[in-house]
């Protein structure tokens, strides 16, 4: 009777009676070894892409630094805008 893989991914484990010797395990080990390393310093890398420090704002240029500080006031004036209409909607009425 043949195995099934129930998984929603491939899996790589060879089947449990196709090793032969100790010395297929430990190559087989060793291989494994090697992908497991390849695979952390890639998401070490990916990480370490992902949370960046921007930019000073005295590198960008002016153009930027105006772009950025409209992003930036845009931003803080929607949240005023939410916060005052949270505030109106969720204000206890006075009986």
């Amino acid at each position: 009777m043949e195995t099934v893989n129930t998984t929603p991914y491939p899996t790589k484990e060879p089947a449990a009676n196709s090793y032969m010797s100790l010395e297929q395990i430990r190559d087989s080990k060793e291989v494994l070894r090697d992908e497991i390393r390849r695979d952390e310093d890639q998401i070490r890398q990916l990480w370490g892409q992902l949370f960046t420090k921007p930019e000073p704002l005295s590198a960008l240029t002016p153009t930027k630094r105006i772009s950025t500080l409209m992003s930036t006031g845009a931003g803080v004036l929607d949240g005023i805008i939410l916060g005052w209409k949270l505030y109106r909607k969720f204000k206890r009425k006075k009986k």
